[in-house]
């Protein structure tokens, strides 16, 4: 499949941030930071959902699911930026490119697709409370994420498969600190019209799409928690949808900057910041903002603590 690029590139060579060397090394602290937060956050609200019965709801399932997500996508994403630094390599094999380009793809559009169900699912437990059993149950649940992730796989196939297998004529130099599809799709030496209205077509229907979505949820959300008499109560669910939103205009909207910004803008510096808040930012604020703020949250991580001896002692010197 990829035959006729192996016989001319075999290695990459990033130039990541080397146009401002000045900040090489406070990227990589921030990025080694947002990278561990990310692990450790996903990892206690994955290891909680599972842990805790309070905990085995529709909600957390899909959490779970996002969480998950997060680790890889971040973990293909900075990770081998990380490791790079510190070796002082900035190269990658083609093989590894693909890898690496696939499942940042792949993890990418299954949380644009899961991030519209989640939306979903909150505006069924708001707005038809009585009926959220029934419409949630298991195998809804099971089908929405299994959805969630075939069609991020199988995108992130095709368009990999369609960028790799252009001729790249020798030229092996990626202007960016990962194997990002639009940076590599630049080396091609042929005309690339066809791959780019494939990327159209999907980046379509895995932003815009689902960000419309999530938009019509929380506004029907939002219209039902101003039939709420409480004020406290309005505040509350207010604060909870900001939240929520904050997160998601962070994610789609950088996303949508560089997937969707006009062809003749060349913003390349640029189009690596934006990569690094939705690849690293997002997915370490995602635990924060949907579940990690949550009663039912911090009650079942103080309840595993206790059970750690270690926890115990922690949570004594805390108090």
């Amino acid at each position: 499949m990829f035959q006729a690029n192996l016989t001319s590139v075999t290695i990459f060579l990033f130039l990541g941030f080397s146009h401002y060397p000045k900040v090489d090394v406070t990227v990589f602290v921030l990025c080694l930071l947002m990278y561990l937060t990310t692990l450790l956050g996903n990892m206690i609200l994955i290891s909680i959902t599972i842990l805790d019965s309070r905990l085995h709801t529709p909600m957390y399932f899909f959490l779970s699911n996002l969480s998950f997500l997060d680790i890889w996508y971040t973990s293909s994403a900075l990770a081998p930026m990380l490791a790079n630094f510190v070796s002082g390599k900035n190269t990658i094999s083609f093989s590894g490119c693909a890898a690496q380009m696939y499942f940042s793809l792949a993890m990418g559009s299954s949380e644009c697709v899961l991030l519209s169900m989640m939306a979903y699912d909150r505006y069924v437990a708001i707005c038809n409370p009585l009926r959220y059993p029934i419409i949630m149950n298991k195998r809804v649940c099971a089908q929405i994420a299994a959805v969630s992730w075939v069609t991020g796989c199988l995108t992130a196939f095709v368009e990999t498969v369609s960028v790799l297998q252009l001729p790249l004529c020798g030229n092996s130099i990626i202007d960016h600190f990962a194997c990002e599809i639009l940076a590599v799709l630049k080396l091609a030496c042929v005309d690339t019209s066809k791959v780019k209205l494939i990327m159209l077509v999907i980046t379509i229907l895995l932003l815009p799409m689902p960000m419309l979505l999530i938009c019509i949820s929380y506004a029907l959300i939002l219209s039902n928690i101003l039939r709420i008499s409480s004020a406290d109560g309005q505040s509350k669910a207010f604060s909870t949808c900001a939240a929520h939103l904050t997160v998601v205009v962070l994610f789609y909207g950088m996303a949508l900057c560089v997937y969707l910004k006009p062809s003749g803008v060349d913003s390349k510096e640029i189009d690596k910041f934006m990569t690094l808040v939705y690849a690293g930012l997002t997915p370490m604020l995602n635990p924060i903002i949907y579940s990690l703020r949550n009663k039912d949250v911090k009650a079942a991580v103080k309840k595993l603590l206790i059970r750690n001896p270690f926890g115990t002692a922690l949570i004594s010197v805390l108090k």
